[in-house]
């Protein structure tokens, strides 16, 4: 194949579209071709491509398992993912999934996981061929990577910044979704360990936090890059993000911050193996960072490349992979938007060599004659490459030049004497000048053409150009041929200055009054004394410099002239070094032997119809050729057939072909330094460097093309024999001859299509920046349009018939159907298809045979020259001369042409016929009968008068109606000034906003119209369910009843809350209390307490009910919790745990007591009996002791009330506890006992010593004295504050803000397991757990109760006066106490 080759820039924005194996092949999908480059330490080499697919390839992915290694798998835009086989450049096997990502596992050989757009991930077999598809989330996928450790956990990123880890065994389960990214995934790399330990030291302050360390769990860390410019580490175990890495921004020397570089940003992340601390991530301008993740502190990373400038890529990278070879050198090979393939010793991170890729077509390709072994390439990526193939450190040593280009380079050509001036051509016309050696930008002509340059020439000097000579060297010129046909001359010094364009010499020179044929090409003669000029209808034109004498005119070529090409004089005999090569779109070469023109000249311009030598052997088009340096008469020449062709001129024979390119060839030259080695260029995106003697075949591959043609040829020419025979006139002869004269055509577009030459010129890629649509062809094009090659079979007399065949033809050579059908439904098809011209008879007329328009000039001829007959009269017969003669002629074509138009339905086209005729109310009136009015004749109804414009406009109304248009019919309307009716039609339609708009820019405010149009709007939405549109229509017609009714037909929380307030606003009161009540109970029962506050106090009247609500729903989270804890004790006692037991039973009476529910404490502690109290341990011991005392507790204020009651019958049970209220009395003294019989007291059924406990007394006493220390130092602060001053907000109230504090202080001091208070050395810690009741408050209780039951012992009563007096300190406390101590 070739030796050395750049090959297509690899796709750009894929997530991995390159790869490398074990033994060092790299695929890198570009275009549709996947390339496979051999890489070393050293250098690269280009081995072969995988060619296959129809599109774009997506993704690209090696098996890395021994023995399997040369096995790989790609995806592509046409739907497909392919096995191949790289050692043998096969396919292996292909399945339709449409995906665009794909990656084969490295733990088990035969998975492949691939993803698309939807969301859908298929696990593909290889030793199988089965699949199974997933669907874990409905994102579309950006990258997908399999795990290096588990064969079933595959991450796949999404577009909007979501990873999700799934097990593939599972069926594609989920197992977790990390979340932090904000944008779309690029990249995903798992880390080479196993385990999580790798990192520990760098986390360990994060794991601190949670109280896990990292070994604990089983996982395997997880790498992330994403556009929003974070690179982010995630545990695979935990399911959680442990490290984000911010993207440094690094500004390259000497240049300006770029704002759009963050916005261009691809973020790839690459984990090499044996590396578990160090990761490779890409940057903003293409450079390279190894982050260290064990390192702390800002700079975290290392740049590579540092030890010399230049070895970044300079824009951004999109892939990476890593190699190690046999050597143990580890190498990492990277791909750039810079179209630069570049490898990197991960020891040394320095660039070890660059690849370079070529983004578009090789268009044009030229070696320097000054600088031996320096190419130019003119791409179509915009820019041009100057490649040293001669050097011996760098393989791939080349320049690349953008500067002032911004266009395809289509054509080159080095100065002939002067060193590294290199001119060159784009696409949009322009023309400069490069000096490749120093760093200038390139000089650009002032004079631009029109269309594509295509050729671009050095040779001396022609007028109007005056250059002289300066020190005896000689001037060149630079001669432009361009797509418009013309070539301009440019002063190379002065490129600033007007060119000329030579034509205007070769006139005046030649006495030329006609006009010029359009120019193609031009090559001058080495010696600069003759030039050759290629013209567009395939002549060949010698002229003589510098005058440019015609010495002879080549008229061998019948199609354009695409390449011209003279023998070089170099060490060449003289009857060699006048031989003149062309090609053409004719696919052979033609050599002519012009020295007996050049050396004797002739005083008339020679016509030469005989080559000297025909080179035959292409199917296709030439588009390149060039002659060897080193050999005599020997001819290279490349074609749209897809290959190149050596020739041995003299003897006319094929001396080698090759074919190592995809697509057709575009340019071609011979090296200078190696016979055998020739260049090559073309649409495959790479330019290859072959050998002549290497090559397996001599000839170029038969192509069908030519048999093709033949086969086409004779169809035609019997048709011919058959259309003469038959006679004219038979309505069904006609599809049947024009049937079988495009089955003859289809036949030829086929060979078209396998030669190659119609295909489409690009394939779509996203790192081609050339449109497929502006795709370059060195066929030459034309001012002119194209001929038709369409011709009728037959004439026909009636011209209806011959009519609806010429269009029936048209339709279907345009759609490619056969005409082998009834002409009825074809008709049918016909009224939808517009006619090409309004005159199709006068058109297809003149695309009968060649005899008839022959004819018909002859005819024309006679007639106007014919004095004694009137035009008019004389063209009866040839209706379709009209055109060419007098009015009334013209007239009577136009009512052929219009009867025809009727035929077919093309009413328009009738009506524009009658227009212009100046028929204009006629015209109209067929409009509208027909349904064909128009913009533009309602434009023109004016000129027939008011009433003609009038009723042309109601009826464009009706038609626009018709046609569902009812904005523009409206529209029209109001240019009748009926507006009502305008408004009524958009009512009619339900356009109620145009409707209402219309009237309130055109009516008063108080238009009855507008409130019925609200209302009618209205009932539509609410019918329809949009009730907030519904309701803005309420409020505008002044119904606020049914805005509100109509918003709370939602029936949820905010409609409800919201019709509320609208109604209340409306004063709707009723109504805004009933909506208000329903959306209070709603928020009641979803336990939402402070908002159903908000909305009852929002209405005055519902305030009561609100207090009602809120206080009958308070206790149901206390009874629920209570009964849950119930529910504990009784499984527990069915458990025979008696310690949990005892825990629970004294958690369901404290939520009761805390809560307040002092009754239903109290019921719930009489059902308990003391013998269950009792409990080994110490935290159950605890509990039990105080529960008893609740009991007690209880059972003590049960005595207290039944002998209140007794003595003062009437008296209810207080509602709640006694937790102040209770106490206050009992502290006050206010139950009086007067008078009461002691016998009739009951009495004391219970222990009460268990309630005079001396710890908790001093444990409780201590608690108050701190409580009251922290509310004399919240004073003391408060007031300090206030002396210093701005401490407290303005608006802070420092009563509320003294209140609070002490409340807090309060707080904390009855609550015993408070931490802020120091704990009692008497009392153990479980004790504190569970607290005891207050034993001043038990002995107060008990002072009382001595003084009405003789049940409360002598003992009891002391020693409740002990307590008192040692630990009943505070005031209030103290104060009672005194009361029952005196009496």
């Amino acid at each position: 194949m070739h030796e050395r080759s750049l090959p297509a820039s690899p796709n750009w924005y894929c997530s991995r579209c390159s790869d490398v194996n074990g033994s060092g092949l790299l695929g890198v999908g570009a275009k549709n071709i996947i390339f496979l480059i051999d890489v070393s330490a050293s250098s690269c080499r280009v081995t072969g491509e995988l060619v296959g697919h129809r599109d774009l390839v997506s993704g690209f992915s090696f098996c890395q398992h021994a023995g399997q290694s040369h096995i790989c798998v790609s995806s592509s835009n046409d739907g497909t993912v392919r096995f191949w086989d790289s050692d043998s450049k096969v396919l292996i096997r292909e399945q339709a999934a449409h995906q665009v990502t794909v990656h084969w596992s490295p733990v088990d050989k035969n998975l492949v996981v691939s993803g698309d757009e939807k969301g859908i991930v298929v696990c593909h077999w290889y030793h199988t061929g089965d699949t199974a598809s997933f669907f874990p989330e409905p994102r579309t996928i950006f990258c997908i990577s399999c795990s290096p450790h588990t064969w079933s956990s595959v991450a796949v990123g999404y577009k909007d910044g979501m990873i999700v880890l799934i097990d593939v065994s599972k069926k594609g389960e989920v197992t977790h979704r990390l979340r932090g990214h904000d944008d779309e995934i690029h990249s995903l790399a798992w880390s080479p360990l196993v385990s999580e330990d790798a990192l520990c030291s760098r986390l360990e302050d994060i794991e601190a936090t949670s109280g896990v360390s990292a070994g604990d769990e089983k996982g395997c860390y997880l790498a992330s890059g994403s556009k929003d410019q974070t690179l982010r580490i995630w545990s695979s175990a935990k399911g959680k993000s442990v490290m984000t890495l911010k993207l440094p921004y690094l500004k390259k020397r000497g240049s300006a911050v770029d704002p759009g570089v963050k916005e261009r940003l691809w973020l790839h992340v690459h984990w090499p193996k044996g590396r578990p601390t160090q990761l490779v991530s890409s940057c903003f301008g293409g450079e390279l960072v190894m982050w260290d993740l064990t390192r702390t502190g800002k700079q975290r990373w290392t740049l590579f490349g540092t030890s010399s400038e230049g070895q970044n890529h300079s824009r951004i990278i999109f892939n990476m992979s890593s190699v190690r070879l046999q050597d143990d050198r580890e190498l990492l090979i990277s791909t750039s938007m810079d179209r630069e393939i570049k490898c990197w010793d991960l020891a040394s991170l320095d660039c070890c060599w660059t690849l370079p890729t070529l983004g578009g077509f090789v268009y044009a390709l030229s070696f320097s004659p000054v600088g031996t072994g320096c190419l130019a390439l003119g791409v179509g990526d915009s820019m041009i490459r100057v490649w040293n193939t001669l050097t011996t450190q760098n393989q791939y040593d080349t320049r690349s030049f953008w500067q002032g280009i911004k266009s395809k380079v289509t054509a080159l050509a080095w100065h002939p004497k002067k060193e590294g001036s290199l001119s060159f051509g784009t696409d949009d016309g322009k023309v400069g000048i490069y000096e490749v050696f120093s760093n200038r930008p390139p000089q650009i002509s002032s004079s631009y053409h029109k269309k594509t340059v295509y050729t671009l020439a050095w040779g001396p000097p022609v007028p109007p150009m005056s250059f002289g000579a300066a020190g005896g060297k000689p001037f060149h010129s630079l001669y432009s041929c361009a797509g418009e046909g013309i070539i301009l001359q440019h002063d190379p010094s002065k490129l600033n200055g007007e060119a000329s364009d030579i034509d205007k010499l070769i006139r005046d020179t030649n006495n030329i009054k006609h006009k010029l044929s359009p120019h193609t090409d031009l090559s001058w003669k080495p010696d600069g004394k003759v030039v050759a000029i290629g013209n567009e209808d395939g002549c060949v034109e010698v002229y003589e410099a510098p005058s440019l004498r015609l010495l002879c005119s080549i008229q061998q070529h019948h199609k354009i002239i695409n390449a011209l090409r003279w023998h070089p004089d170099l060490d060449s005999p003289p009857e060699l070094r006048c031989l003149l090569a062309s090609g053409s779109s004719n696919a052979t070469v033609y050599v002519h032997d012009l020295r007996s023109v050049i050396e004797n000249p002739p005083e008339v311009p020679a016509v030469l119809t005989e080559p000297y030598r025909r080179l035959c052997g292409h199917t296709s088009k030439i588009t390149g050729m060039a002659w060897s340096p080193h050999h005599e008469a020997r001819l290279v020449t490349v074609s749209y057939d897809g290959t190149a062709q050596v020739w041995d001129v003299l003897q006319e024979a094929a001396v080698s072909n090759y074919r190592g390119h995809v697509g057709y060839l575009l340019c071609v030259d011979w090296s200078p330094v190696d016979p055998d080695v020739i260049w090559t260029g073309g649409k495959d995106f790479t330019l290859q460097e072959w050998r002549v003697s290497k090559q397996e075949f001599t000839k170029p591959p038969k192509g069908k093309k030519m048999v093709d043609l033949k086969e086409k040829m004779k169809t035609n020419s019997k048709q011919k024999k058959k259309n003469k025979k038959a006679p004219g006139g038979g309505g069904a002869a006609a599809p049947a001859a024009n049937g079988e004269h495009v089955a003859g055509g289809g036949k030829a577009l086929t060979g078209q299509e396998l030669s190659g030459e119609d295909e489409e010129d690009e394939v779509r890629s996203t790192n081609s920046p050339v449109p497929p649509s502006a795709t370059f062809e060195l066929q030459r094009k034309s001012f002119t349009a194209m001929k038709s090659k369409d011709k009728p079979g037959t004439h026909f007399k009636s011209l209806k018939c011959m009519y609806v065949n010429c269009i029936l033809k048209i339709f279907c050579n345009c759609k490619g159907v056969s005409l082998c059908v009834r002409v009825s439904p074809d008709l049918n098809l016909l009224k939808k298809k517009k006619p090409r011209s309004m005159l199709p008879i006068s058109t297809s007329m003149d695309h009968r045979p060649k005899e008839d328009l022959l004819q018909d000039c002859v005819t024309l001829a006679s007639v106007r020259h014919d004095t004694g007959k009137t035009p008019s009269a004389a063209f009866r017969e040839h209706i379709h001369l009209g055109l060419f003669s007098d009015r009334q002629a013209l007239y009577r074509m136009f009512e052929a042409e219009g009867e025809g138009h009727v035929e077919a339905g093309h009413y328009d086209s009738v009506v524009y016929l009658r227009l212009w005729s100046g028929d204009l109310e006629g015209a109209l009136q067929l409009a509208v009968e027909k349904g064909e009015l128009s913009d533009h004749l309602l434009s023109i109804a004016p000129m027939a008068g008011f009433e003609v414009w009038s009723r042309t406009v109601e009826a464009f109304v009706k038609q626009l109606c018709l046609q569902e248009q009812y904005l523009k019919a409206a529209s029209h309307l109001l240019s009748l000034n009926k507006l009502y009716e305008a408004v009524g039609l958009l009512r009619s339609h339900k356009l109620y906003r145009e409707a209402i708009a219309l009237v309130k820019a055109r009516l008063p405010a108080d238009e009855p119209v507008l409130k019925e149009l609200y209302t009618s709007w209205a009932a539509t939405l609410e019918k329809d369910g949009h009730f907030s549109a519904a309701a803005k229509c309420y409020l505008a017609a002044g119904a606020s009843f049914d805005a509100a009714k109509v918003i709370a037909r939602k029936n949820d929380v905010p409609s409800l809350r919201t019709a509320a307030s609208l109604a209340r606003i409306s004063g709707e009161d009723a109504l805004a209390r009933s909506l208000a009540l329903r959306c209070a109970k709603d928020l009641v029962a979803a336990e939402d307490w402070i908002t159903a506050q908000d909305v009852l106090s929002s209405q005055e009247s519902l305030l009561v009910s609100g207090e009602k609500i809120l206080e009958r729903t308070k206790t149901f989270p206390v009874q629920l919790y209570s009964s849950l804890h119930l529910t504990r004790a009784v499984l527990s006692w069915l458990l025979g745990d008696d310690g949990q037991l005892i825990k629970e039973l004294w958690q369901a009476v404290a939520w009761l007591r805390d809560a307040g529910h002092f009754r239903v404490s109290a019921d719930v502690c009489s059902r308990k009996h003391s013998k269950v109290l009792h409990h080994a341990e110490e935290e159950p011991q605890a509990a039990a002791k105080s529960l008893q005392a609740f009991v007690h507790y209880h059972r003590l204020y049960e005595h207290w009330w039944s002998n209140s009651i007794q003595i003062q019958s009437g008296v209810p049970l207080p509602a709640a506890g006694p937790g102040d209220e209770a106490q206050g009395e009992a502290l006050n003294g206010d139950a009086s006992v007067e008078g009461v019989s002691p016998a009739s007291c009951e009495k004391l059924d219970f222990d009460a010593s268990a309630l005079l406990s001396e710890r908790h007394a001093a444990c409780q006493a201590a608690q108050r004295s701190v409580g009251e220390i922290q509310e004399r130092l919240a004073a003391m602060v408060l007031k300090h504050s206030r002396a210093q001053g701005g401490q407290l907000d303005p608006g802070e109230n420092e009563a509320d803000a003294q209140s609070s504090a002490s409340g807090e202080n309060k707080a904390d001091a009855q609550n015993p397991t408070s931490p802020s208070l120091p704990v009692n050395d008497s009392l153990s810690v479980s004790s504190q757990m569970y607290p005891h009741p207050d034993v001043v408050e038990c002995c107060l209780v008990l002072l009382h109760l001595r003084r009405s039951s003789p049940s409360v012992l002598e003992t009891l009563r002391q020693k409740a006066k002990d307590l008192l007096r040692q630990y009943g300190t505070d005031a209030s406390a103290f104060k009672a106490s005194q009361h029952c101590m005196n009496q």
